[in-house]
């Protein structure tokens, strides 16, 4: 399977809100992906399967200096297991890395450790979190 990465990629909107749906499982939502990735983010990355679908995507905001944050990754429920997640981030890595930032972090779910701790390299830090 040939998947291709692409930092600050086009995409459809729609294609963006089925992907996300299809990867959190919920129903498609009507977000503006592109309106806000274009105002709030670092970049992002597309990854497409060789006929072009939309297979993944990562978000990366930032604070505008030397932090990126990873936020929505997503792969496709049919194309899971198979490197592209890893794949996603370390495009946003490299990217983030030549912007100039210092420090890319993430917050994920308990079962996602192994693939960010372990697949993606990231290590574990504290943090707080206030639920708002």
């Amino acid at each position: 399977m040939t998947i291709t990465y692409a930092w600050r990629g086009d995409f459809d909107n729609a294609d963006v809100n089925a992907l996300h749906a299809d990867g959190f499982r919920h129903a498609v939502l009507d977000i503006d992906w592109l309106t806000q990735v274009r105002r709030h983010s670092l970049g992002w990355v597309c990854a497409r399967a060789g006929d072009g679908t939309l297979v993944g995507f990562v978000n990366v905001a930032w604070d505008g200096g030397v932090h990126a944050f990873v936020l929505d990754t997503v792969v496709a429920e049919s194309h899971r297991r198979s490197g592209i997640g890893a794949g996603l981030v370390a495009e946003a890595v490299r990217h983030s890395r030549g912007a100039g930032c210092e420090w890319l972090h993430v917050d994920f779910d308990d079962e996602l450790t192994s693939f960010y701790f372990d697949a993606c390299g990231f290590r574990p830090t504290p943090a707080g979190l206030i639920a708002l």
